[in-house]
């Protein structure tokens, strides 16, 4: 491919190459400082000291790398182009004929490997540093609170409810230790077809036992009731209780109050799959969230069809004033992402149209940009 670029293209190449490295590194230093600005005090207090905190940090920047990606395309894109269109390169090439695509044929090329990079970075990379970074955060919590608190108590989570739709299960603990991984003031009521209960396992104690293929209870009773009328027949104590049966994950269950954002994509994917069945109305944030990772992978392109026409078509300016429509149109994107958000939670749209709104939206800009540069 090399021996194909001529000797504009590779002129092109590292001019622009050049400045989306600078801007890259401006923004991962952005980055971390807001990472230092939001965490800093909470990880001190936990105990990260030298290398501890510089590895979170490491683990916490491929999060961002996705988003920030084609917001450098888009400035450096408009800031190269710009600079080759002040000093008349790109008039002259024009003037001899050369069409816009030709000119920009090596930006198109790395626009496509761009494409690549986000999925690779959306599907891969950032869950591992989605997922990683929470684990180093609980884990030094966990040992801040040891010094304070019993085993138990650590990394507790009140009043986690799961209603398991599928197989007519519901669930409360009072308390669950992400320490532990046990629950505390356990209560599972299974229900029939028509969602009355037939049976409740109250207990103190509660764990899905890898060894016993099924949770396990400790300290409690089996109740039992007539789903007519709701009434108690039978009441069993037991002091350990093994239903093998019982197959639900933990971390499934404390994942229902987290944000979109703070989940990866398999963890979206999951808990998709369990608001679906259960037909919540929760599902439609985490859905617009899962089905935008995967629309933000045509990103580099878009933010690309935007960028030269910009570029080729404006005024020999300062190339700051490139900078300044970049931001505009980064605020654009996340006006059409809200509005596509408000429509799908109102279930107006779907959530994976909401989700390919602001990128339908900026490639029909990027349309109607390069119909006026003709």
């Amino acid at each position: 491919m090399i021996a194909a670029l001529n000797t504009f293209d590779r002129h092109l190449l590292k001019e622009w190459l050049q400045i989306l490295g600078l801007v890259m590194a401006a923004i991962c230093g952005i980055l971390v400082l807001q990472v230092m600005f939001d965490d800093f005090r909470e990880l001190r207090e936990f105990g990260a000291r030298g290398l501890v905190f510089w590895r979170y940090l490491a683990v916490t920047l491929p999060r961002f790398l996705a988003i920030a990606l084609p917001f450098a395309l888009l400035v450096s894109v408009l800031y190269a182009l710009g600079q080759l269109h002040r000093s008349n390169e790109l008039i002259a090439m024009r003037a001899v004929g050369v069409g816009v695509f030709r000119l920009t044929r090596p930006v198109w090329i790395v626009g496509v490997l761009c494409c690549g990079l986000s999925w690779w970075l959306n599907t891969t990379v950032v869950p591992w540093a989605v997922t990683e970074s929470r684990a180093m955060r609980e884990a030094l919590e966990f040992q801040h609170q040891a010094k304070t608190l019993p085993e138990d108590r650590r990394g507790a989570v009140y009043s986690v409810g799961f209603d398991n739709v599928t197989n007519r299960r519901m669930w409360f603990f009072n308390r669950f230790s992400q320490y532990t991984h046990h629950g505390y003031g356990v209560s599972v009521s299974e229900l029939d077809a028509n969602r009355r209960e037939v049976h409740r396992i109250v207990a103190a104690e509660g764990w899905l036992d890898a060894k016993s293929g099924g949770w396990v209870f400790t300290g409690g009773r089996l109740l039992t009731f007539v789903p007519d009328t709701g009434e108690l027949t039978g009441s069993k104590p037991f002091a350990r209780l093994v239903e093998p049966t019982y197959h639900e994950k933990p971390d499934l269950m404390l994942l229902i109050d987290r944000k979109p954002i703070d989940l990866s994509l398999h963890e979206l994917r999951a808990l998709m799959n369990y608001l679906t069945a259960e037909h919540s109305p929760k599902v439609v944030p985490y859905a617009v969230r899962y089905y935008s990772l995967i629309a933000d992978t045509v990103g580099p392109l878009i933010v690309i069809a935007i960028a030269i026409p910009f570029a080729v078509a404006g005024v020999r300016v300062n190339p700051a004033v490139g900078v300044s429509k970049s931001i505009g149109l980064f605020v654009l994107y996340f006006v059409l992402s809200n509005v596509a958000a408000s429509l799908a939670t109102k279930g107006l749209v779907d959530a994976q149209v909401a989700a390919w709104l602001p990128n339908i939206g900026m490639a029909a800009l990027a349309v109607w940009l390069f119909i006026r540069l003709r």
